[in-house]
């Protein structure tokens, strides 16, 4: 068995987004005003949130200025649909994160066969549950206008996504935390990468052939933006989930496999993010040709797939849902003070050959 080092009160995080700047511009969309007043008024009529609740996931979430920063490009009615992806899937993934579901896989599962059932029937009809409503009304908008191949990339990645959100599920429901490795790869699932890709798409109607998605530069390029937009909500996120008893998190991760304190892992994330970027840089430089239109049509979506990358690392700073005061970006590095725990707090160990993990902190 091995301690897991208590928490110190307060640990010091750089600025995220002048490291990945170096790889991903960012633009603002300025239709964003419009497109929250018309989703706003859509998502309220889900029975999903009592009013207060539903006014503070809408407050504390500033989705209207993730869809600006993420998808800068987009026009007023994709803009809208990209909104409304955002108020479903973090509601939903709320369910699990945090709610009822935090550690019951088995009601995650029984959420997620009810939205199976209309992932591929266009015809379907709406069901009574509210997430799969939300979802149904989603899936109709992206079918409007998106290419074929999107509209399935979007189905598979759901399909991804839920088995990924199940497995996340069963470890907290064990107190399990992955070594660094499977870590990644399933984080690159329950962050819903490849959702936000087919996104991309949709926001976009970008018109790409299924093959350019099997080129191995291509999926490595997919790989790199994946972990690049996923490590920095790891740490933003770090301090509200280390609050909400949850150590489903790559910095925990690090903790537990390098056996080192709070402020190391969160040094270690910091530097695999910077090497990661200059991957990434790289890999773009060694893509394929497959001709002047289809390589028009991938510089297009890489462009936008970059601008969403850019946009969300800096939304994670302006999200309440991570930072309760909005940090200033003025600086290279921020300290933050840890908040106080939510919730009763489980025994301070873990198994070491399963990394079975109990919190302990200050």
């Amino acid at each position: 068995m091995f301690n897991l080092p208590p928490f110190p009160s307060t640990f010091r995080l750089k600025n995220l987004v002048t490291i990945t700047a170096r790889g991903f511009e960012l633009k603002v969309n300025p239709h964003s005003a419009q497109a929250d007043h018309a989703t706003r008024e859509w998502f309220k009529s889900f029975a999903i949130y009592n009013e207060s609740k539903k006014l503070a996931f809408l407050e504390r979430g500033r989705f209207d200025v993730f869809a600006a920063f993420s998808f800068p490009d987009a026009d007023l009615e994709h803009l809208e649909t990209c909104l409304a992806f955002f108020f479903w899937a973090f509601a939903t993934d709320d369910l699990s994160d945090e709610g009822d579901f935090q550690a019951k896989p088995e009601a995650v599962r029984e959420g997620i066969v009810i939205s199976n059932r209309i992932l591929y029937d266009p015809g379907a009809p709406r069901p009574d549950h509210p997430y799969s409503a939300m979802l149904h009304d989603l899936l109709r908008r992206i079918r409007a206008t998106a290419s074929p191949g999107a509209s399935s990339r979007f189905a598979r990645a759901f399909e991804q996504w839920s088995s990924s959100q199940i497995e996340q599920s069963h470890n907290r429901s064990i107190d399990r935390i992955p070594p660094v490795g499977e870590f990644i790869l399933m984080r690159r699932a329950t962050i819903g990468a490849a959702m936000v890709e087919a996104m991309v798409e949709y926001s976009l109607d970008i018109d790409l052939p299924d093959y350019v998605f099997e080129d191995p530069t291509v999926i490595a390029m997919s790989e790199a933006t994946s972990d690049i937009m996923t490590w920095p909500n790891d740490l933003c996120s770090f301090n509200k989930e280390q609050a909400d008893g949850d150590l489903q998190n790559l910095v925990c991760c690090i903790m537990a496999e390098h056996r080192v304190g709070l402020q190391d892992a969160i040094d270690v994330l910091t530097r695999m993010l910077d090497d990661r970027v200059g991957q990434y840089i790289k890999l773009k430089l060694q893509l394929p040709s497959f001709g002047p239109e289809v390589d028009a049509e991938l510089a297009r979506y890489h462009k936008a797939l970059e601008h969403f990358v850019q946009g969300t690392v800096l939304w994670y700073y302006r999200s309440p849902r991570y930072f309760r005061d909005a940090p200033s970006l003025g600086h290279k590095e921020i300290l933050i003070t840890l908040y106080r725990p939510t919730i009763a707090e489980p025994p301070s160990q873990f198994s070491e050959d399963l990394y079975l993990i109990r919190p302990a902190r200050l």
